[in-house]
């Protein structure tokens, strides 16, 4: 184990650029798991991404692999480097995965991010899809940085088990119509359904942005739209709070 005291050790400076620049996430193709839950995620699910660990005095981590450097940091050192307010004790630098988009989608189930930014959102949206057994999530027309720290800490962990893909609508587009999915949007139109009345065999279900809803460009895509039923006096739905009535009903059919 090594022992880092100093908070310009190339490690800690790496750490803090990794947890602030999502510039330098993309270029150098790494990201920080920022806690011993997303730690002990990334070492159970993804091992072979994990390339250090970084703890402070008194805590452990357990099945490392042989290849991931483990370093020891005063708490201070820790508080200076880890994003949250109140540090866990543990940290992880991993390797991002390929993101290629699959040929053909095989699965039955998928969610589409139409510019949802919040990256609370989008990594509590990754959570639910995990939980309904969608078959992976895809973010298009700029939504957060699926390696932000926030986005991460929502995501509890299904950011390892649940593919996402970041493309264009007319990447999208081209790949859903050759796997035979449909799409369906959450937003109000002409051919507007409740979502109790659909049956989701296969499906895309698309969630827009907290501010806008679906943009007309996927909106465009869609073969229907969808809508949530609630009370009069409220008019929308966090995104999401969105996802998860249609990732529900969508299970639903699953089973």
């Amino acid at each position: 184990m090594d022992k880092i005291t100093s908070r310009k050790n190339s490690l800690c400076l790496q750490i803090r650029k990794l947890a602030a620049d999502g510039k330098y996430r993309r270029e150098s193709g790494c990201f920080l798991c920022d806690s011993p839950k997303l730690t002990e995620e990334a070492l159970r699910w993804a091992p072979e991404t994990v390339d250090a660990v970084v703890i402070t005095p008194g805590q452990a981590v357990a099945n490392l692999p042989p290849s991931v450097r483990v370093a020891e940091v005063p708490e201070d050192v820790m508080a200076s480097i880890a994003p949250s307010k109140t540090p866990q004790g543990v940290l992880a630098v991993c390797r991002t995965r390929g993101t290629q988009l699959p040929e053909k989608l095989d699965g039955s189930r998928y969610v589409v991010l139409d510019g949802v930014q919040d990256p609370g959102n989008v990594g509590t949206i990754l959570r639910t899809a995990d939980a309904f057994w969608a078959d992976g999530l895809f973010l298009v027309n700029g939504c957060a940085d699926l390696y932000h720290p926030r986005t991460l800490r929502a995501s509890m962990g299904a950011v390892f088990r649940c593919p996402v893909w970041t493309c264009g609508t007319g990447e999208l587009s081209a790949l859903l119509k050759k796997s035979g999915v449909p799409l369906y949007g959450a937003a109000l139109r002409a051919d507007t359904r409740d979502i109790r009345d659909v049956e989701y065999p296969r499906a895309a279900a698309a969630i827009g942005s907290e501010g806008r809803g679906l943009s007309d460009e996927v909106l465009a895509l869609c073969d229907a739209t969808v809508k949530i039923p609630m009370s009069d006096h409220c008019e929308s739905l966090n995104a999401a709070a969105a996802a998860a009535a249609l990732l529900w009903e969508m299970a639903r059919s699953r089973r």
